[in-house]
């Protein structure tokens, strides 16, 4: 998400059987098949009511696929904290402390540094390798059998995101299933900025990829919900990430929603305008965008269900930026703003800082495994996510 932490540090997957041709020897009804039927020229009326059906039938599919690009199984608001996969010592997310620990979403997913279509976590492991060296594998499972869920996010700011460093579309479909297959997460998020975010090229390969896979799922009944994680200021989403937005949908991926990053605002936060405030003013503004980028993708929305395409992720305590501290006070703000409006996500970065720094780690720096802010016996996924309506899924 942020220089400090995303992508991490290296330290820390009937139809009929067909008739014999004649002569075959096939059983008699078989051959029967093979006769061909005496041609009869169709009247008229029978003409047109084919041309109607099929003209429905295209009417049908358009609204069908229209309407799907606002799909995504909007729910009351949840909460699903991100965890630094190897970040060192690693965070211990599956022995799920409280309701709001239940839900992860482990990150970052990135090209491989040995084959830019394959990949791997933070750069730093391979999916079969942290099996092994992280026991990743066995830790989701155990979350898994304590009521608990699992996602996945690809990108992140240290390392390249897949379709940015691979630029075979078949492989790199093949990785993102390769994830999907050994994972089964309750979504897959993509965390994109700086170059990532910026390449166009890679944008329309991520789309047309993500869209294959979220068919195939959805084909074979295995539903793939989508999220988009990106940059923000108190002015909304930047102009590539609404084009990240539009490549989404123009390809046909059915997004549940687009969580923004309310964190590292730099020069677009005024001097007067606490975090708290910067981060409601960059939901109110994201909301109006995605209203305008959904209505020209011909599917509008009323204002309750774009709030329900909208997530918000803050980081706690100090951010990468000095001077920019998210309090326990604005994580209870944000918390009752999100309730109250409808938005459908709440995540934070990360489980891994959700803890004072020991007193001789008290610096200006933010830190991979401490939040920099007094919270004494307070967990922020406490006042983010506890007691909330929804639930990932």
């Amino acid at each position: 998400m942020t220089a400090l932490n995303r992508g991490s540090d290296p330290a820390a997957k009937a139809e009929a059987e067909p008739a014999p041709p004649p002569g075959s020897g096939g059983s008699r009804s078989r051959r029967r098949l093979w006769l061909r039927p005496r041609l009869r020229r169709p009247s008229t009326p029978l003409m047109a009511a084919v041309a109607v059906t099929t003209i429905l039938a295209c009417v049908i599919f358009f609204w069908t696929w229209r309407s799907g690009l606002a799909t995504g199984a909007a729910q009351p608001t949840w909460f699903a904290g991100y965890v630094d996969v190897t970040v060192s010592p690693p965070y211990a997310f599956e022995e799920a402390s409280g309701p709001a620990s239940t839900d992860v979403v482990l990150a970052f997913l990135v090209a491989s540094p040995q084959d830019s279509c394959v990949a791997s976590w933070g750069a730093a492991y391979g999916l079969e390798e942290a099996g092994t060296a992280l026991r990743l594998d066995k830790r989701i499972s155990v979350l898994r059998s304590r009521g608990g869920s699992a996602s996945v996010s690809f990108g992140g700011s240290l390392n390249r995101e897949l379709a940015t460093a691979c630029q075979d579309e078949a492989k790199l479909r093949t990785a993102y299933r390769d994830v999907v297959e050994r994972y089964e997460p309750s979504f897959i998020d993509f965390d994109l900025e700086g170059a990532d975010l910026l390449d166009q090229a890679a944008g329309e390969r991520r789309a047309k990829a993500v869209a294959s896979l979220q068919g195939d799922r959805n084909a074979s009944g295995q539903r793939l919900a989508v999220w988009l994680t990106l940059p923000a200021s108190p002015r909304g989403l930047t102009d590539a990430g609404i084009s990240a937005v539009e490549q989404m949908l123009q390809a046909g991926v059915q997004l549940s929603g687009v969580n923004i990053m309310t964190m590292n605002y730099g020069a677009s936060r005024s001097s007067s305008q606490g975090m708290l405030e910067a981060a409601t003013a960059a939901a109110d503004a994201t909301h109006d965008q995605l209203g305008i980028v959904y209505q020209r993708a011909g599917v509008n929305l009323s204002r309750e269900q774009v709030w329900k395409k909208v997530g918000l992720t803050p980081m706690i305590g100090r951010n990468d930026l000095p001077g920019e501290i998210f309090e326990l006070d604005a994580a209870r703000g944000l918390k009752d703003f999100a309730v109250g409006l409808g938005v459908q996500r709440l995540s934070m970065w990360s489980l891994n800082r959700d803890a004072p720094c020991p007193s001789n780690d008290q610096g200006q720096d933010a830190s991979f495994t401490c939040s920099g802010v007094d919270q004494g016996t307070t967990r922020f996924a406490d006042l983010l996510g506890s007691g909330l309506p929804g639930r990932m899924g």
